[in-house]
């Protein structure tokens, strides 16, 4: 029987990507926090997420190299971020606090996907060797 690991963490991989590309955003937002104009941008991670269980289900399998591969495109998920506080006079609308709070946030659940990877792939580990060891 053939293990097809897509199927085992393909979901997780595609939250691990949008979870990078979101900290991205977030890193820049912070370094353009004194940047006049600037409008600070945030990913719609739950319609991110909810498109890529939706291609998890609907994948085609490439049986050959020249096919097109299926990508999602996190661009139609970056939206600007509505400021919580008045506008200070420059059009800038970066909250450092509300930054630093969103990139811990999407940090430790980062490290948690990470973590339940780990877990399923010692799972799979131990499963092929037998039972035996880790």
């Amino acid at each position: 029987m053939a293990i097809d690991l897509d199927r085992l963490v393909g979901f997780h991989q595609k939250a691990l990507n949008l979870r990078e590309q979101r900290m991205e955003l977030i890193s820049g937002n912070i370094a353009n926090a004194n940047t006049p104009g600037y409008k600070a941008r945030d990913i719609d991670f739950q319609s991110a997420m909810k498109m890529a269980q939706t291609d998890q289900r609907q994948s085609m399998v490439r049986t050959d190299s020249k096919h097109i591969g299926g990508s999602m495109h996190t661009a139609s998920f970056i939206q600007y971020r509505s400021p919580t506080q008045s506008d200070t006079g420059d059009g800038n609308s970066v909250e450092v606090q509300k930054e630093r709070n969103a990139f811990l946030d999407n940090g430790l659940r980062y490290q948690a996907t990470i973590e339940f990877l780990n877990g399923k792939l010692k799972g799979m580990k131990k499963a092929l060797s037998g039972g035996q060891g880790g």
